[in-house]
């Protein structure tokens, strides 16, 4: 299963001291599962926006860890600073990145005001996304009076926080809470150096749009309403907020725009938006750049949104879709776009590599030299999921290759929907790589749990049973994806290019193999389970999927022979 992952992004009123920062920011990196990003000091805010993304339960506990050492390093009493604020850890929103939804991440936000409430015992307000009332969505009202204000607020019950005590903390304040978007930061480039001209562009394409005049001309009388109030024209894009300017290190106009929500307006979207505008005002997008990180699922959606408009399969490898995006973009105009660094996901993971490798981050011989070693994992598990996996590969690449073949281009998409199918099971055989070897070492630190009281050794029994049962539903879940991906494999050998039907039919032997393998690794961690209705269960279940890719092999190498 997919991990989830938000994202936190405290803001600290303290921008000036780096001992004091640090100290903050060094409650993060001892906790397994989360991965510091980014700290951005302010001197003139005298604040310090801090970023750290990772799984839910790891960002709550990183958020409350730096609560806890902010509470004993910041005195509101003597902050001075030209931002808006109101507490000594001001804001903490959480953002969903990955696998979560913003009813999800709202959840977390109210657990983790909560557990600031009562573990650190400070008064919360929520707002935005995670508000527990209307009038308390906008941080402006929210903040309204800012900390100088706090006293005489606090007493007015309408304004009781919704977490914590409605007394006045003369050194800490109050802070806010909330579950917002994404805000991606792009700025596109012109061949002008024109401020008026991607100013102009930037107000078709801004949310709020421009002035109505009576001549539709920025020279004409504003149009008033009823009120005496200005007209807007709204813009083409929605939670778009845009601007004109000029660059003088790259000598270029840019049109810079904030995307307050890239599941409403796609990073793609504000692209051709802005490069039709462009050309409609005779000038032209030639790149564009993101300020700072973007998640992996808005450069997929780019990515793929090309493909479509080039007729070519989205089934390509992860690399091969950003490389698409980045090269319509041009998002390697000004300078190199490295994913591994613009990538939230990617940092993510390149963070943990650091810590921690992986069996599927090694070399092809390293991987077989680590299998033959002494070492009792990578076993029989892992090494059978391997073989699914490019079983499941050689599907996906037979895809591929009919989609772009000479002849077949009206049925591009066909063929991209199996290279889709074929890649979402090839890359979750993938982690169940290391998913298995890390099952198998839940079992020895389990054996190795103390066991010298009643109490320790029941806990131990539990223990040893619950890993067992996790090393039995690895290899199960390699057994159903592996042969999941024999119908990708059946149909390429069907209606596949007839120059790779070979492939397709290595990819069923693998499939096959990888169905018997993972079978005989949930077979041998079931002798060692107590619990003997899961174990009927789950082996009467692995003997028909056996029985089943058994045959299905038959079949698909019967088509594979005919045509050979």
């Amino acid at each position: 299963m997919a991990k989830q992952l938000i994202e936190c992004v405290p803001n600290f009123s303290e921008g000036r001291d780096m001992d004091v920062i640090k100290r903050i920011t060094d409650q993060v990196d001892p906790i397994e599962g989360v991965e510091l990003l980014d700290v951005d000091p302010g001197k003139a805010t005298n604040r310090t926006v801090v970023t750290f993304a990772g799984e839910p339960q790891a960002v709550l506990e990183a958020a409350v860890r730096c609560a806890k050492q902010a509470k004993e390093l910041i005195d509101m009493s003597k902050h001075k600073g030209e931002h808006p604020r109101f507490g000594a850890m001001d804001v903490c929103p959480l953002v969903p990145i990955a696998n979560i939804t913003m009813e999800e991440t709202v959840k977390y936000a109210h657990m983790l005001a909560e557990r600031l409430a009562n573990e650190v015992g400070i008064a919360i307000y929520c707002y935005e996304n995670a508000a527990k009332e209307e009038k308390r969505r906008n941080l402006a009202v929210v903040r309204a009076g800012e900390y100088e204000g706090l006293s005489k607020k606090l007493k007015d019950p309408a304004w009781k926080p919704d977490y914590g005590p409605a007394k006045f903390d003369s050194k800490w304040g109050v802070s806010a809470v909330s579950a917002r978007d994404f805000l991606v930061a792009y700025n596109v480039n012109l061949n002008t150096t024109s401020t008026r001209r991607a100013n102009a562009i930037a107000f078709d394409v801004r949310d709020k749009g421009r002035v109505k005049t009576d001549t539709g001309a920025p020279t004409g009388k504003p149009v008033l309403d009823e009120n005496g109030q200005k007209v807007w024209e709204p813009g083409l894009l929605k939670c778009c907020k845009g601007i004109g300017w000029f660059i003088e290190e790259f000598g270029v106009a840019q049109i810079s725009m904030n995307l307050t929500n890239i599941s409403v307006t796609a990073v793609h979207e504000a692209f051709d938006a802005c490069a039709e505008r462009a050309i409609a005002r005779g000038c032209r997008a030639t790149g564009s750049e993101i300020v700072g990180l973007i998640p992996l699922k808005a450069m997929l959606d780019a990515g793929k949104h090309y493909l479509r408009k080039q007729e070519r399969s989205l089934g390509i490898p992860d690399a091969e879709i950003i490389k698409i995006a980045v090269k319509s973009m041009g998002l390697d105009e000004l300078y190199e776009f490295k994913p591994e660094e613009k990538i939230i996901e990617y940092v993510l993971e390149n963070k943990a590599k650091a810590k921690q490798s992986k069996l599927v981050d090694r070399t092809l011989t390293g991987f077989t030299d680590e299998t033959a070693s002494e070492s009792k994992a990578p076993g029989g598990g892992s090494i059978s999921a391997a073989v699914g996996a490019m079983g499941a590969a050689l599907g996906t690449m037979v895809a591929n290759l009919s989609s772009h073949k000479r002849g077949w281009d009206e049925r591009w998409e066909e063929f991209s929907n199996w290279a889709v199918k074929g890649k979402e099971i090839y890359e979750e055989l993938l982690a169940i790589i290391d998913e298995d070897t890390n099952a198998f070492n839940q079992i020895i630190a389990a054996f190795r749990m103390p066991a010298d009281t009643d109490e320790q050794k029941a806990e131990q029994k539990k223990a040893i049973e619950q890993a067992t049962k996790g090393a039995i539903m690895v290899p199960f879940r390699a057994m159903e994806k592996a042969y999941e991906s024999m119908e990708v494999l059946e149909e390429m050998a069907k209606i596949g290019n007839p120059a790779s039907v070979s492939d397709a039919g290595v990819g069923a032997l693998c499939a096959r193999t990888a169905v018997m393998g993972a079978y005989l690794n949930v077979k041998i961690n079931c002798s060692d389970l107590e619990d003997r209705q899961f174990v009927n269960d789950i082996l009467n279940k692995g003997a028909t999927i056996q029985e089943k890719a058994i045959a299905k092999e038959q079949e698909i190498m019967k088509i594979v022979e005919e045509k050979l």
